[in-house]
């Protein structure tokens, strides 16, 4: 979409609305556009005019409606919405038909206790064909049915029938693939955190498994994957760390972002900034950005930092990135946390680099008064583990040794085993399922 800009021009340039909508379902772009409104990048009238070109592709005709209300209040909807409302209405009551009786049998106590008895969808197939002439046909009518309810935007009842078929169809089935997508959007709409953190671990690991897929489809359904599970990762409490751990440790994730979608690499650096673990990603990262065009004030203050330790850039930068972060939807609530945590990177660094450092001028740099600024500092050698006094007195910071110990060169050099351990694991168990 190409909306109207105001006067915030520079913001404009930061936006990524465009660039991750091309990886989402039309559902997920709402509350992009939602949160675009509220901020005064672009013309509000020209936001929901894209809004209302976005809702002709999806059954949600009532908010359709009420968004060409909100365009020409003094107009009536085109007849071809009350068309398409009766439409919708018809198929609805057609397919809530055809699915009651499947969803009339699940609930049944007898039919209840072998779904818990039985995991295996083949052996609850089995059950079910023979005992209640289950067929196909029944079990794509409830795919469809929750695949409506979804394009209605009844996304509770869309969950629990794209689940049934799910855990009944075999994973070559026609809809599997989209059931488990649809699943996966329907609790990522419903802000069920938990239950999405699941599905996306899920389907992360049957887009592994799929082997009928060739390596280009695999690429693209991972490049969906990441942009999915920005939702999910950023809003579930372990979120964070997983950016981390999946989209810059993952060889193939980390492969998916560079080649597909390099603007993800402003969530990986807002991921580690603010990340505890922030050693265990850094020189990785600094790594990637290097290799990489893309850059936005997030990624260059890190290397501001870290590549070229330029104190008055990176002061320049994070001004900069508090722009960017509150006019972003995915870490718009990470901006106190990572203003934080940016303020010790640079102090950290600054003090790992200079022997003895005047507290006013370290106060300067963080824009704070003296005092406050020794309790910044000595708060930072705690968390930062350094080597370091404060000489109150003359009001300096004087530095020690900043020798790496033996046993953290052993943890930085094994940390990744793990992840090297079951690439290799999944590579051979694709070898022997293809009987290479």
């Amino acid at each position: 979409q190409h909306y109207y800009i105001t006067n915030n021009l520079s913001m404009a340039q930061y936006d990524l609305t465009n660039a991750l909508s091309e990886f989402m379902d039309l559902h997920l772009v709402f509350p992009l556009l939602e949160f675009l409104s509220t901020r005064e990048i672009y013309k509000s009238n020209s936001l929901m005019k894209s809004k209302y070109q976005l809702l002709q592709n999806t059954n949600m005709v009532d908010f359709t409606i009420d968004v060409f209300h909100g365009l020409h209040p003094d107009e009536e909807p085109p007849e071809a919405l009350h068309q398409k409302r009766n439409e919708v209405v018809k198929q609805l009551t057609l397919l809530q038909e055809r699915s009651s009786q499947v969803i009339e049998m699940f609930s049944r106590k007898d039919v209840a206790e072998v779904v818990e008895k039985h995991r295996d969808s083949q052996q609850l197939w089995d059950f079910l064909s023979e005992t209640h002439k289950f067929d196909r046909e029944r079990l794509d009518d409830v795919f469809h049915y929750g695949k409506f309810m979804y394009d209605v935007g009844n996304y509770a009842i869309a969950s629990t029938n794209l689940d049934f078929y799910r855990n009944l169809a075999p994973a070559d089935s026609k809809f599997y693939s989209s059931a488990q997508w649809g699943k996966l959007a329907s609790e990522i709409l419903q802000q069920n955190w938990d239950e999405a953190m699941e599905e996306l671990e899920r389907l992360k690991d049957n887009i592994s498994a799929a082997l009928h897929l060739t390596y280009s489809e695999v690429l693209v359904q991972r490049a969906w994957l990441i942009h999915w599970g920005l939702f999910v990762y950023f809003n579930h409490p372990q979120g964070r760390d997983s950016i981390i751990d999946v989209f810059l440790h993952q060889k193939p994730y980390l492969n998916a972002v560079q080649t597909m979608c390099p603007h993800i690499l402003r969530y990986i650096t807002t991921a580690v900034v603010i990340s505890k673990r922030r050693r265990d990603g850094i020189k990785e990262l600094i790594k990637v950005l290097q290799q990489e065009s893309y850059k936005d004030p997030i990624t260059e203050f890190v290397e501001s930092l870290y590549v070229n330790f330029d104190f008055d850039e990176a002061q320049a930068k994070l001004k900069e990135c508090k722009t960017v972060i509150e006019n972003d939807f995915f870490i718009v609530g990470c901006l106190d946390e990572f203003t934080e945590n940016a303020r010790l990177i640079i102090s950290e660094i600054f003090c790992r680099i200079h022997q003895r450092i005047e507290i006013d001028m370290l106060a300067d740099n963080l824009n704070m008064e003296p005092a406050e600024a020794e309790k910044w500092v000595v708060n930072m050698i705690r968390l930062a583990h350094l080597d370091a006094k404060i000489d109150s007195k003359n009001g300096y910071v004087v530095m020690g040794g900043t020798s790496v110990p033996v046993y953290q060169k052993l943890i930085d050099k094994t940390k990744d085993l793990h992840l090297k351990a079951n690439s290799c694991c999944q590579k051979i168990d694709k070898k022997l399922t293809l009987g290479i």
